[in-house]
């Protein structure tokens, strides 16, 4: 297989992407000319700059993969012209793949309007498919009110007409479709083993079962070609029918071909590849749900008058009409945001990282020292020995505790206060006082002393408690990026939700695997056809879902098999079945979020 290197890819991706658009702002512009012999001028430049965009793309996106034998790729064919089957192969499933996405997104919306109710739907026609529509069905709805008096009914059954009309063209283009991506995928199966071993037989072969398949699409949707022309009033812009290029009568009935004519074969499904994406792009494009923007019109155009509004307000204070107010306000916003920063942060900060690496060392101008209380309580030890030495008149030893002495002077005290007078002239009661007043003072440096210590040994606390509102700040505003980066709801994301989708599309693999043997049970050949095809389109989106996650975490060559084994055709229900069981109990990319380690 060629490999095409990522830079390519992206740039291939730029390419689609200016087609695509391309080709709606050209649509856009042919609508506006009236149908005749200018505007069929025009549709015919349209035609070709779209064929020849379409044509320089080439594109590699990863889809699930062909049954081929394992060996097929690595033998000497991949040289030959087989290498290019294989190729316009994938490009079939490539093209099929990205159309059945484009009519199941549309298709899964209008399904969703017409569970509504009736007043979910008559709302949806007046006030979510643009002005002109609200302001059509507001004067409908006034006229008819008028006069019959049942308009409500009137314009709930146009509801309902116009959804059901668009669920059912879009039902019958997916069927279309997956029953084409069936046929492929199990002719592909049959001929795998056969083109690798007898290449030149075989390959004409195929290449006269892809032609006929392509005739069967053809007349599969092509009348829908004429559903909608008589449906649309000539309000469609589309005008030209699908009509696919068909191989000679001569090369069907060879069984061998020349290079040359493999070649043309080839050129020939590309060509029907591309009227296939013309023809669906602007059936689809008739049919799609409505853009975002008309969706939320109302929405938007409210936001676009409040902007107005306060623009025209912020207009009036700006110095462009001589006011100073926002200058001032800035400076103000400015201020407050230094302060808060000075205040909540950095000081904060600077704060925890002094008392980290200068704890107990700083000492700040005015704050109790230990030697102060020492020389308090020395100057209170001196003063209670003489006072005790005195009163007894015995010597004390030097280990004598304060508390004895204390209770010789409260005993001394208790005494002379019984002649306060007297004792306070002659008497030992103004030195029992002034003992009394040091052993206050030596209890207020204490307890000074130790708040102080308490003060400094939580300097690191009260810092944290500063730097806390920065803190849930920063801590809100890392959880909203947070949210902004992981709101991505698609499968191939990260987050509960987007695990969330993995395995719902693991569901709905194992219920189309269920409806698909039903079908077949019943004998119901051609809905199996269509449930089949749309198996393979889910295993594909499952493919590209997980791929990146099972890559990561090494999964991938065993999930990649698996879904590969529940695409074949020759494989028995039950045993997909256990497969998809398994799937979702041991892969890691394929757990709830709950049982992830």
């Amino acid at each position: 297989m060629e490999v095409v290197p990522e830079g390519s890819n992206e740039s291939k991706d730029l390419k689609t992407l200016f087609s695509f658009y391309s080709s709606y702002l050209w649509n856009r512009v042919v609508g506006f000319f009236p149908s005749s012999s200018g505007s069929n001028f025009l549709g015919k430049i349209s035609n070709l700059c779209r064929q020849a965009a379409r044509a320089g793309y080439r594109s590699r996106r990863k889809c699930l993969p062909l049954p081929l034998p394992s060996n097929s790729l690595d033998s000497s064919l991949v040289m030959t012209e087989t290498s290019r089957v294989y190729e316009v192969l994938e490009d079939i499933m490539e093209h099929i793949f990205l159309n059945l996405h484009n009519i199941q997104k549309n298709l899964q919306f209008w399904q969703s309007r017409a569970e509504g109710s009736n007043a979910r739907k008559m709302y949806f026609m007046i006030f979510e498919r643009g002005p002109r529509a609200f302001i059509n069905g507001t004067v409908q709805l006034i006229r008819e009110c008028a006069a019959e008096g049942s308009s409500m009914q009137q314009l709930s059954h146009s509801a309902s007409h116009h959804i059901s009309e668009r669920i059912a063209i879009l039902s019958c283009l997916r069927c279309a479709l997956a029953m084409f991506l069936a046929q492929i995928y199990m002719e592909v199966d049959r001929f795998g083993e056969e083109l690798v071993k007898d290449p030149e037989n075989s390959l004409p072969l195929l290449l006269v079962t892809i032609n006929g398949l392509f005739s069967n699409l053809e007349a599969s949707i092509g009348h829908l070609h004429s559903t909608h022309q008589s449906d649309s009033s000539g309000e469609g812009s589309y005008s030209s029918p699908l009509l696919f290029e068909m191989l000679p009568k001569v090369n069907q009935e060879g069984l061998q071909w020349t290079d040359c004519e493999v070649r043309d074969a080839i050129n020939l499904i590309h060509q029907n590849l591309l009227k296939l994406d013309s023809y669906l792009s602007e059936l689809v494009a008739e049919h799609r749900k409505p853009r975002k923007i008309t969706l939320h019109w109302i929405r938007y155009t409210c936001g676009a008058v409040g902007f107005s509004v306060c623009s025209m307000w912020v207009l009036r204070h700006s110095s462009l009409m001589g006011s100073s107010d926002i200058d001032r306000w800035i400076r103000e916003a400015r201020d407050s945001t230094v302060s808060f920063f000075n205040d909540h942060v950095e000081q904060p900060l600077l704060s925890i990282r002094d008392e980290l690496f200068e704890t107990f060392r700083k000492r700040h101008k005015g704050v109790m020292e230990p030697e102060e209380v020492q020389l308090t309580s020395n100057s209170l030890r001196r003063m209670l020995l003489t006072f005790a030495e005195q009163t007894k008149g015995q010597k004390f030893p030097e280990n004598a505790s304060d508390q004895e002495m204390l209770e010789i002077v409260m005993a001394r005290y208790e005494k002379e206060l019984m002649h306060p007078i007297q004792n306070l002239l002659n008497g030992e009661l103004a030195r029992a006082l002034l003992i009394q007043v040091q052993k206050l003072k030596l209890d207020i440096e204490t307890a000074m002393l130790e708040l102080d210590q308490i003060l400094k040994a939580n300097e690191i606390n009260f810092a944290i408690l500063a730097a806390l509102p920065a803190f849930f700040l920063f801590l809100v505003l890392l959880m909203l990026v947070r949210a902004w980066f992981k709101r991505d709801p698609r499968a191939e994301g990260r987050g509960r939700m987007a695990r969330l989708q993995r395995r719902l599309l693991l569901v709905e693999v194992e219920k189309r695997i269920l409806q698909y043997q039903t079908y077949v049970d019943q004998g119901q050949e051609k809905e199996a056809q269509c449930m089949f095809g749309l198996i393979l389109y889910s295993l594909d989106r499952l493919y590209h879902a997980v791929e990146r996650h099972a890559k990561a975490t090494g999964e991938w060559q065993c999930l990649r098999q698996d879904i590969i084994d529940l695409g074949k055709p020759g494989l028995q229900t039950t045993y997909k079945l256990i497969v998809t069981s398994r799937m979702e109990r041991i892969y890691d990319c394929l757990l709830p979020s709950l049982k992830r380690q």
